[in-house]
């Protein structure tokens, strides 16, 4: 099956089963590796990316659902780690391990799209993305940065 896709701004014509889940179709068959594949079930959200402009886990997302839809990853966020969020998270220094943060800055990306100034209390309930390291702190201290930036 052909899906049509525009992904980071280009138009992509892609070859792949419509149940493809859509981070296979982005790691794989694109070849854009900043989307992780973390649990596979939408717990964890290391696959998270922009549809639309809305925070989606990529893992469960068949590929068929979003076809023609507007696919915005890690590496279409911004092309110099110039986007609000990017900066913030290194002036907080929010990584450790580094492993759910692309999957992060796009679910705080689309909060702060959404909510340009949200509370801890809206940030906690939009931020469901799980951290292994525990930075939470400091995601929360990132996000305001970003939101005053």
């Amino acid at each position: 099956m052909a899906v049509n896709l525009k992904v980071n701004g280009t138009e992509r014509r892609i070859e792949v089963g419509p149940e493809t889940p859509l981070l296979w179709v982005l790691r794989d068959t694109l070849g854009l590796t900043g989307t992780k594949f973390g649990c596979g079930i939408a717990a964890c959200g290391a696959c998270t990316v922009h549809v639309d402009g809305a925070a989606i886990r990529s893992c469960v997302t068949p590929v068929e659902a979003v076809a023609g839809a507007e696919v915005t990853t890690i590496e279409g966020l911004s092309s110099d780690r110039g986007h609000p969020v990017q900066k913030a998270w290194i002036a907080e220094q929010v990584p450790q391990c580094g492993y759910c943060q692309s999957g992060m800055i796009m679910a705080a990306a689309a909060l702060l799209s959404d909510t340009p100034r949200p509370s801890d209390a809206q940030i906690d309930e939009a931020m469901t993305n799980i951290c292994r390291c525990g930075t939470y702190v400091r995601v929360r201290r990132a996000i305001h940065r970003a939101a005053r930036a």
